[in-house]
């Protein structure tokens, strides 16, 4: 009797410990497959990020992709990244990407990228960039981006048109862009560090200017997960602030609302504030001799409107494109976006 309830007990934990077994084995092949789908993940989001948006005809490519970090972390990498815009004709090439998520949290991505890149358009526009160091992080949502975060120090670009044949070198010590939905909206901003750029043919090289922006664009939330197709054509918002800065007390700010229209053409009301005009003035005509008397005129109409002071604040408006100071004087016109 002893040994017959002793054979049962047996059998019983044998299937249990088969039952257990089992039940391990089922939720490991879970959370493989769980795995694998979060770095496909990844990799859509990272990929997002570069500008892929299969809705509006642009693609990406991902070479060579090789997955790590199982089972604790999601890790990504590809030795080159492409996106193609087949409706704008524009294509971008990157090297060496490296990504990584926490497994319990894949929509939040830390990836890196390494130089050089090259971004191509069908209006004959090569722009070349190399840099010492590029970090981003960004939260995706759905399958597309909600926020990101971008630093890139030691940025070096080349640009060159092929149809003009005119060229630019820019740099930049240091570079921040964030991105953010908050709503409806989407809010810029970014800062850049100790710029310089030659251009050729150039009298004179541009004076080293660190800048900073800080946009929002009304309803405009879609252009960083891909679900608004319209881009900028119809949008409103509010330039809450452009700083530029080159030194010795010369920045100039602006700031106010604009739109765009249907046609591209830009429409606002801002306030520019210019300190040193006397310096900033002095500056311009070094980088830009032959422009040596308009920029006399320019400094002496802006030091009457500051009632002789160095510092002055004045309206600037855009009338689908076409620029006047304090209203009336005419600046020019902005070409369409």
């Amino acid at each position: 009797m002893a040994a017959s309830s002793q054979g049962v007990a047996s059998g019983r934990g044998k299937r249990m410990w088969l039952i257990g077994l089992g039940l391990i084995v089922i939720l490991a092949g879970l959370y493989t497959g769980g795995w694998f789908y979060a770095t496909t993940m990844v990799k859509t989001t990272v990929l997002k990020a570069l500008g892929e948006q299969n809705a509006a005809g642009i693609s990406g490519e991902c070479s060579d992709m090789a997955f790590s970090g199982f089972p604790f972390s999601i890790g990504l990498s590809c030795t080159k990244v492409t996106v193609d815009d087949h409706v704008k004709g524009v294509s971008a090439s990157f090297d060496n990407l490296n990504a990584s998520a926490p497994v319990y949290q894949p929509n939040h991505v830390g990836w890196s990228l390494k130089s050089p890149a090259e971004i191509r358009t069908a209006q004959g526009l090569t722009v070349s960039a190399e840099w010492t160091d590029l970090q981003s992080n960004l939260v995706a949502k759905g399958r597309g981006v909600a926020q990101s975060e971008t630093v890139i120090d030691g940025l070096k670009a080349g640009i060159v048109s092929s149809f003009t044949g005119q060229s630019a070198d820019v740099t930049a010590a240091h570079t921040e862009m964030h991105a953010r939905q908050n709503g409806d909206d989407l809010e810029l901003a970014i800062g850049i560090e100790n710029a310089t750029a030659v251009i050729k043919d150039f009298p004179q090289t541009l004076p080293t200017a660190s800048t900073s922006a800080d946009i929002t664009l009304t309803g405009k939330a879609g252009l960083l997960d891909g679900s608004d197709g319209h881009g900028l054509y119809g949008a409103a918002g509010v330039l809450r602030q452009v700083v530029i800065d080159i030194g010795d007390g010369r920045v100039m700010t602006l700031s106010g609302p604009f739109n765009f229209d249907d046609q591209g053409f830009l429409s606002g009301r801002f306030k520019l504030e210019i300190n040193q005009i006397g310096p900033w003035g002095d500056s311009l005509k070094a980088t830009i001799p032959a422009a040596k008397n308009m920029i006399d005129t320019a400094t002496k109409l802006l030091k009457s409107l500051a009632a002789g002071s160095d510092k002055v604040s004045v309206d600037l408006t855009a009338d689908r494109g076409r620029l006047s100071l304090s209203g009336f004087i005419p600046l020019g016109k902005i070409p369409p976006i």
